[in-house]
C-alpha cells in the first residue's frame, strides 16, 4: 500500500537537494506504513531507506547530519501528512444514514462501530484502511511529541486541524437532528471530549486490548447491540447537548437551522470553527 501522491518515479533522474529530501521522507513514511504504529521512527533506519530508495550514504548526510536528525524530521513530517479531511470518513459513514431517515441514535452506534472496526480490524477497502494506519501512527508518534520541540508544534496543529474538522461535522449533524448545545459550552468542547475518548480508545487497540460491545433492550434508552465508544458518544452528546424528545428520525431540511442560530444568546454557542 503505498501514500498517496507517492510516485517514486516522479523523483528519477537528476533531484534537486529538496527532491532528495522529499524522496527520503516519503521512503521513510511508507515503511512506517508497511511496519505499523509500533515501528516508531526509531526503527526506521536511513542505511535502508537509502537502500530502497537507491541512493549512497552521501546523498543523506548533505542533508541531515546523523540518523537522529532524520527521524526528527521523519516523525515531524508523519504528522503533517494528510491523506484526506480527518473527518472524512465519519461523514462518508454518517451520510446515507441521515439521507435515509436514521434515528440519532443509529447514526451514533454506526459511526462508533465504524470507527472501533477501522481503528481495530481495518478492512478491506485501501482509503479507509491507510486512514486507519495514518491515524494510528500519528497518535502513537503524539504520545511522544515531548520528545522534540518540533514535534510538539506539529502534534498542536494536527489536533487543531482534526478538532475544526470534527466541529464542523458534528454542527451539521446537530443541525440534522435539531441538537442544541448547553449554555456555556461550545460545539469545539464537545469535539476535545470525543477525541480524548476516540484517542484512549485507539491507544487500547495498539495495547491489543479487545473493545467490548453490550446487547443493550432499555426502554427509553439504547437498544441493540453498542460498542463501548458508541455508548461513550451518547452519553457526551446528552452531557454536552439539549436532545429534543424525538430524535427517531432527522428534521425535514425545511426545518433545519444551524446550532448557532439557537445558541440562546450565548455567543460561545457552537458554530464557530477553530
Amino acid at each position: 500500500m503505498g501514500i498517496p501522491a507517492l510516485g517514486l518515479g516522479d523523483f528519477m533522474g537528476r533531484r534537486t537537494g529538496e527532491q532528495t529530501r522529499e524522496l527520503l521522507l516519503r521512503v521513510g513514511m511508507q515503511m512506517l506504513f508497511e511496519r505499523g504504529a509500533s515501528a516508531g521512527v526509531q526503527h526506521i533506519r536511513l542505511q535502508e531507506v537509502l537502500r530502497r530508495a537507491g541512493l549512497t550514504t552521501g546523498a543523506a548526510y548533505r542533508l541531515w547530519s546523523d540518523q537522529d536528525e532524520y527521524q526528527r524530521e521523519l516523525a515531524v513530517a508523519m504528522l503533517t501528512l494528510r491523506v484526506g479531511d480527518p473527518a472524512e470518513s465519519a461523514r462518508a459513514a454518517v451520510e446515507p444514514l441521515i439521507a435515509a431517515g436514521a434515528s440519532g441514535d443509529e447514526v451514533i452506534r454506526t459511526a462508533a462501530e465504524a470507527h472501533v472496526s477501522s481503528t481495530w480490524a481495518p478492512g478491506e477497502d485501501a482509503a479507509s484502511t491507510l486512514d486507519a494506519k495514518q491515524f494510528l501512527i500519528a497518535l502513537a508518534l503524539r504520545t511522544t511529541a515531548t520528545t522534540w520541540p518540533e514535534l510538539r508544534d506539529a502534534s498542536r496543529e494536527r489536533h487543531r486541524d482534526s478538532v475544526a474538522s470534527y466541529a464542523r461535522l458534528y454542527g451539521d449533524l446537530m443541525t440534522a437532528y435539531g441538537l442544541r448545545m448547553k449554555p456555556g459550552l461550545t460545539v469545539e468542547d464537545f469535539t476535545e471530549a470525543m477525541a480524548a475518548s476516540g484517542e484512549g480508545f485507539a491507544i487500547h487497540a495498539l495495547a491489543g486490548m479487545a473493545h467490548p460491545s453490550f446487547d443493550l433492550d432499555e426502554e427509553g434508552g439504547p437498544t441493540g447491540r453498542w460498542p463501548l465508544f458508541g455508548l461513550v458518544v451518547r452519553a457526551l452528546v446528552y452531557g454536552f447537548m439539549i436532545v429534543p424528545d424525538d430524535t427517531s428520525h432527522p428534521l425535514p431540511p425545511a426545518e433545519r437551522h444551524p446550532a448557532s442560530e439557537d445558541a440562546g444568546g450565548d455567543d460561545s454557542q457552537p458554530g464557530a470553527q477553530a
